[in-house]
Order: structure tokens, then sequence, then C-alpha cells
């Protein structure tokens, strides 16, 4: 038993209106030091990749729809990854609420637009990549959140990999799109639907 570590499931009140819906969407309670990491992280992976697809050229050949597209894309997945990973998203996604799993997985569902717009306007016109990928989502988020709750971290990392596999092996995706696919599964298959405890260092006394 750890003596040195607590678990801090208690969710702090939110404000009423859009700020307290954005609070809640990001995760009440988020500390300094996780939005610092949060904040800096983003900001190194983002320039990594805009670094890494500028090596590849493609984007002279995107029109300014695609590239926004590219780039709206790959700023939301880091910063998805980041913020689904916190203790404050832990704590308010996988609340002990009735509505926390519909909740889960309409926010997993609403990514089936991230594929068709990847799929159909920046590929373009890729049904396979597309239906493949959306199918991908769903049965591997529908497995994860259904499964019996000591087997669900297992099973979001086999559905991941499987996921990451076929992307790679057999949909095609070009050198300067490869990023998406591991990035959209982690942030959504891992870091979304895994429910972590929300730790914290126990104040010694003394």
């Amino acid at each position: 038993m750890r003596t040195d570590l607590s678990v801090d499931w208690e969710i702090p009140p939110t404000p009423g209106g859009w700020p307290g819906r954005l609070e809640r969407f990001m995760g009440p309670g988020k500390s300094r030091s996780e939005s610092a990491v949060e904040h800096t992280g983003l900001a190194v992976c983002a320039a990594v990749l805009a670094a890494g697809i500028w090596s590849t050229e493609a984007h002279h050949t995107w029109s300014a729809l695609q590239l926004t597209i590219v780039v709206l894309a790959g700023l939301d997945l880091i910063g998805g990854i980041l913020t689904n990973a916190t203790n404050a998203a832990k704590r308010w996604y996988h609340r002990q609420d009735p509505g926390a799993r519909r909740a889960r997985l309409v926010f997993v569902s609403a990514h089936l637009l991230h594929l068709a717009a990847m799929g159909l306007l920046v590929l373009p016109g890729d049904w396979t990549w597309t239906l493949v990928n959306g199918a991908l989502l769903l049965t591997g988020a529908a497995a994860v959140e259904f499964i019996p709750l000591h087997l669900k971290r297992p099973l979001a990392m086999a559905v991941y990999t499987n996921a990451v596999l076929v992307n790679l092996f057999w949909l095609g995706t070009p050198t300067a799109l490869a990023w998406f696919a591991p990035l959209f599964f982690l942030k959504l298959h891992i870091c979304h639907l895994v429910p972590e405890a929300p730790l914290k260092r126990r104040r010694q006394d003394g």
C-alpha cells in the first residue's frame, strides 16, 4: 500500500453558464501545474508536428481548406491527449454519475466528424479510410466501455494497437498524415475511455 499517495475523486463546484460548461468540458479543478504541463506539451508537440509535416512538403499540394483541417486536427488531438490525461478530466469523465457513460460515448462518437473531414476532404474522397476508421473507433469504444473494469486498460491498449496497425499496413495513409491515426485513437480509446485514479501526494506530517 502506498502511504505517500491518495486518490481524490472530489469534483469542485463550477460556475453557471458557458464558463462552467467550458470548465466541465476541460475537467473542473485543474491545477496550475497540470495546466502548465498541458500548455507546454501542446506547444512543443505542435511545433514538432508542424516541422514534420513541413518536411514532407505535402502542404504545397493542399488547399487552404485542407491545410486548415490538418492544423485544427493536429491541435485538437494533441490538446485532447494532454487534457484527457489530467486528474481533472479523469475525475469528471469517470465520475459516479448515471450520465457519465453516455457522455463519454457521445464525446467519442462526435469524432466521426474528424474522420469525415480528414478522409473525405483532405485525403480526399477516401471512403474506405473513413469507414474503416469509423468502425474501428466505434467498435473499440464500445468494447472498452462495456468490458469489466479490471480489463479496460489492457483491452484499450489492444484496440488502440490494432487500429494503428490497420492504418499503417492497409489504409494507405500518406506520410504527411501518418500521425493522425496514432494520435486520434490514443486520445479516444486510451486517454478518454480508460478510468484512472486521480492521484495526489499526501502531505507528510512534521
